[in-house]
């Protein structure tokens, strides 16, 4: 049995935050019509505007709640969140390439709903996953390195028994549970850290759902969990 955890060291640095989750088994994430996910991705750039309607980037809410969220502890220097990374690509007028059908999909919803999205292979954890406090000495081997970068002491993460998954939240993910054509059962994360993007998660997790199960297939089941509902279960 595979579990998700928040863990109690998670809570001590956000205790008013939203974590939706979908665990998917059984799809087919090899790529098929693919100009439906270069035409999803385009419609949700053009969407993704509302979000920086200020010429100062930083100012924009989407941007602000989570550069606060991540002073809240120990990050690489010029850490910054996936929706925050994906919206500067599109407001310099850099098109969001598609990847794998998963990916592509997660990256639609975040620019649609300006919110973190993320996503990993079931099968390729070891043992529970945990949203936590690193230890800092966990295990992390990212795209375009053969060397283990572990996070900092205190850094949030996502990471399983053999080692941290995403640092900062899911700022960026190790090589080891990435999506692949080849996934089957996936474990995808729509994250919020205040109450006013709360309001957007129901809508984005519900279509991020709706979309894996039209072009995917598989078995889609959604949860939320909060401070009050903090573990799960992703694989029996």
């Amino acid at each position: 049995m595979k579990r998700f955890i928040i863990e109690e060291s998670f809570l001590e640095v956000f205790d008013d935050f939203r974590i939706g989750v979908i665990v998917l088994k059984g799809i087919n994430n090899h790529k098929k019509g693919e100009d439906d996910y270069r035409s999803l991705l385009d419609d949700a750039q053009r969407e993704s505007m509302k979000y920086y309607p200020d010429e100062d980037f930083s100012s924009n809410e989407v941007i602000k709640v989570w550069r606060e969220a991540y002073s809240r502890f120990k990050t690489k220097k010029g850490a910054r969140s996936s929706i925050e990374a994906l919206l500067k690509r599109v407001a310099k007028g850099n098109s969001i390439g598609t990847i794998n059908p998963l990916v592509d999909i997660y990256n639609a919803i975040s620019l649609k709903y300006g919110l973190p999205c993320g996503g990993e292979d079931i099968d390729k954890f070891v043992g529970d996953v945990r949203l936590t406090k690193a230890m800092g000495n966990e295990e992390f081997i990212t795209y375009g390195s053969d060397l283990s970068e572990p996070p900092y002491q205190g850094e949030i993460v996502y990471k399983d028994d053999k080692g941290a998954i995403c640092r900062c939240f899911n700022y960026r993910e190790c090589v080891r549970t990435c999506l692949e054509e080849d996934t089957v059962n996936a474990f995808m994360v729509i994250e919020t850290v205040d109450q006013k993007s709360m309001e957007r998660l129901n809508g984005a997790i519900e279509e991020m759902a709706s979309l894996i199960s039209k072009h995917l297939g598989g078995e889609a089941t959604v949860y939320y969990l909060d401070k009050n509902n903090r573990e799960i279960i992703i694989e029996e």
